[in-house]
């Protein structure tokens, strides 16, 4: 019964994409073979374990030599030439100059080959630049530097020819023991699509196509363990999963789309043609191209089991509406054409796909005669002071003040130099830096022998800079990021003990797959900070010099000590892993230089036994009489201090909106602190009585704004009531009429109910209940609306 079911012979023919005529023509001429190779990548110079399962998936796709041979067909897509190994950039150019040439030459078609790359923390690639990781660019609360920082990392790609990146990631965090929460950007719907738009819109400026993954619902694995199966009913998924997609989609304009590994309610998506076809092109209209996750058709036999072998693999995955096999064509290749040689699959689902690949080369210039006959770059810069500035910003604002008695910023002595002991696993290591996608941690980690191959200061090295002569810094590892071995306290304590202040850096090593404590395959079972860094910090704490603790993490940990107990640090901030700039950013809030603005994007937990949680819960997913145990994170999403501080007030909202429309809202923030300072305004919101059980409250919209001291600004919103929209009863997406609330908040814990007077009203959404279309395009803020299609223009 499972080969009927994944392999049989379909009885209705797929509608076909429209496409030019050049394409069409194209088309008609290949052989079932030249067509198959335009549906597979081919991965260059394996070595190293950077994909799951790599080692068994791509046995004997490792010799170069077999180039040639593998080619003679044509190629679809190559797989990261620039990023599995490290290879120097111009000389890896020249190489790709002239195989594109020899494809065009040598090949009965003369299409060239798509290459795509990693570029989550930048173009994962040896000497280009390491940007913040998705979890900053949530924190930082700034769509417009994200889209900057996407369109300088789209420029280095399209320079060196790649056309394709396999980024942003939108899917909306969960839980936080899951180890790939390193590359998420929110556990918010909305900011997740909003900052993921941004990415997308700067990545495709600059002529290369994003690619949206995972779809859909991959991070609410069971228990946080990556490729565990999925629970989420139909409504979770509709209403948390699926909204950051569709503003990529019908926003942002993303041109690809990367399946999830993950099965929901039985079924992998890499086999779902609900979700692939149905919801992703008839319902949302989606015209570009599917890619495979690297080896995700192969495991709809390996380890899904619901294919018999890799043809029947194949003809479930085109079936679905994967278009292209990555990174290999372990399926797409000799199984499918077996299959379609035997009649047991219909060439036409091959068609399809062919002909959206084709038409994705066409619309990134591949078809063009000129094509690869200019020169290939004989320098290039991946590292440049643009970079570095967009680096530099978006870490400096994405740096979250979680904790503060007042020790910070540093007050520096002015009859004698400060004694500063610096003190931590991660405190003199670059790579604490970085992120599990940067090519430092994903790559370099298997060639020991190779120098980063650009700029990194350390946080130790980034302080001794930013203080100079005002300040003397005694450093001590005091332990590692991860094992027992407690035999550097001793250092540590007697560094803290000289000291009039203790920084203490603590965190994460991100990898892959075991290699870390963050990152692909290194999910927790603990949110503990990992081996023995919580007494490290305990050990400094008890000698009674004040201490600073700054964690450098993939993920929220639970650190409820460090945050509420007596017997706890100064101050504390934590930073996501904030890329070649971070030491810079982070030794510039110690010391004063640079006045905190980030916000969490992300609930800090109680507790791992508390998840999964959201503060997206309805009123019987917090705290209540009627359980003993408390879900109430330690700091909760939105959560951020400053040097300064903020009042608001005047909050005016309209009465009331016609169900489908669209509210203005402003309110006045004031700086009451003493120095210029950013805030991240937050606009929230909570439907009063729902035909469904709704959020106790939900982010409506969100603006980073610069307050000089003693003055007030207005902030003005505009949400569409599309905000409010869920799935009713029928599953059909709707705008309710009926009673909301709408308040300003510093953080999610300010609800409806704690919210002042003045920063609180009541609005009545009038009318019939409004079904939400695509076609409604307004899923965004007209603010953020605005800022896309200055882009595209």
């Amino acid at each position: 019964m499972k080969e009927k079911i994944v392999s049989k012979l379909t009885a209705e023919i797929p509608a076909m994409p429209t496409v030019s005529e050049r394409v069409r023509a194209l088309h008609a001429q290949m052989t079932l073979e030249e067509k198959l190779a335009q549906i597979v990548g081919y991965w260059l110079d394996q070595n190293g374990v950077v994909a799951p399962m790599q080692s068994e998936m791509a046995s004997g796709q490792q010799d170069a030599g077999h180039l040639i041979d593998v080619t003679r067909n044509g190629l679809g897509q190559y797989t990261r030439v620039y990023g599995t190994r490290p290879v120097d950039p111009v000389e890896r150019a020249a190489w790709l100059w002239d195989e594109q040439r020899r494809l065009k030459r040598e090949t009965r078609l003369g299409i060239p080959a798509l290459v795509h790359e990693e570029c989550l923390t930048g173009l994962a690639a040896w000497k280009a630049a390491t940007f913040p990781t998705p979890l900053a660019w949530g924190a930082s609360f700034n769509p417009e530097l994200v889209r900057d920082m996407a369109g300088a990392i789209g420029g280095s790609m399209r320079e060196l020819g790649i056309h394709q990146g396999l980024a942003p990631v939108l899917d909306v965090i969960r839980d936080p023991r899951w180890g790939r929460v390193d590359e998420c950007i929110a556990e918010d719907p909305y900011v997740v699509g909003v900052i993921g738009s941004s990415y997308v819109t700067g990545l495709q400026s600059a002529g290369v196509h994003a690619t949206l993954k995972h779809f859909v619902g991959y991070s609410a694995s069971r228990a946080g363990r990556n490729h565990a199966p999925v629970s989420a009913g139909p409504r979770e998924i509709a209403d948390v999963f699926l909204p950051p997609f569709e503003m990529a989609l019908l926003d942002g304009g993303a041109r690809s789309v990367m399946n999830s590994y993950a099965e929901i309610d039985g079924v992998p998506l890499g086999s779902s043609e609900e979700y692939l076809t149905g919801l992703l092109r008839e319902r949302w209209g989606f015209d570009g191209v599917v890619v495979a996750d690297y080896f995700a058709v192969a495991f709809l036999e390996v380890t899904h089991a619901i294919a018999a072998d890799r043809g029947a693999a194949a003809a479930a995955a085109l079936t679905a509406g994967i278009d292209v096999e990555l990174p290999t064509g372990d399926a797409y290749l000799v199984p499918l054409a077996e299959r379609i040689r035997a009649g047991e699959f219909d060439e036409a689902y091959v068609d399809r796909a062919v002909l959206r690949a084709l038409a994705q080369k066409e619309e990134l210039g591949l078809l063009e005669p000129d094509v690869f006959e200019d020169e290939a770059p004989t320098s290039v810069d991946l590292d440049s002071p643009r970079h570095r500035e967009l680096a530099r910003r978006l870490a400096e604002e994405s740096v979250v003040l979680l904790s503060n008695d007042g020790i910070l910023p540093l007050s520096i002595s002015d009859d004698r130099p400060s004694r500063i002991a610096v003190i931590g696993p991660n405190a003199h290591r670059a790579e604490a830096l970085m992120g599990c996608y940067s090519f430092a941690n994903h790559v370099l980690a298997h060639h020991p022998e190779f120098p980063i191959g650009f700029e990194i200061p350390t946080f130790l090295e980034g302080l001794t800079a930013e203080l100079g002569t005002d300040a003397e810094l005694v450093y001590a590892e005091g332990a590692a990021v991860e094992g027992n071995d407690r035999s550097g306290f001793d250092e540590a304590v007697t560094a803290a003990v000289d000291a009039d202040v203790a920084v203490v850096v603590v965190g994460d090593q991100a990898g892959l797959f075991g290699r870390g404590t963050v990152g692909e395959g290194n999910d927790s079972e603990s949110l503990e900070l990992p081996g023995v860094q919580r007494e490290l910090v305990e050990a400094v704490i008890a000698t009674g010099t004040p201490v600073v603790m700054i964690m450098l993490t993939g993920r929220p940990y639970a650190v409820s000590w460090a945050l509420d107990d007596e017997r706890r640090p100064a101050a504390v901030l934590q930073s996501f892993f904030p890329g070649e700039e971070g030491a810079s950013a982070l030794a510039g809030v110690v010391s004063g230089r640079i006045n905190p603005s980030g916000r969490l994007p992300v609930s800090m937990p109680r507790s791992a036994g508390a998840q999964p949680f959201t503060y997206l819960h309805p009123p019987l997913g917090g705290a209540s009489e009627v359980t003993a145990t408390d879900p109430t994170p330690v700091r909760p999403f939105g959560f951020g201090l400053s040097y300064s501080q903020f009042e608001y007030s005047g909050l005016t909202v309209d009465s009331e909106v016609t169900a489908g429309g669209a509210f203005t809202a402003s309110v006045t923030v004031t700086n009451t602190g003493a120095r210029v300072a950013n805030d991240v305004v937050q606009l929230y919101g909570h439907d009063v009585a729902a035909s469904v059980t709704r959020p106790v409250v939900q982010l409506l919209g969100f603006q980073r704004v610069a307050v000089e001291a003693g003055q007030s600004v207005t902030v003005s919103f505009l949400v569409p009531t599309q905000r409010f929209a869920f799935s009713d009863r029928s599953m059909t997406r709707i705008v309710e009429p009926g009673a909301v609330q709408i308040w300003v908040g510093a953080h999610a814990s300010a609800t409806a109910e704690s919210a002042s007077a003045t920063v609180r009203k009541t609005m009545t959404i009038t009318g019939e209940a409004h079904v939400v279309v695509p076609s409604d395009r307004r899923l965004v803020t007209a603010e953020i609306s605005r800022l896309f299609s200055a882009v595209a223009t």
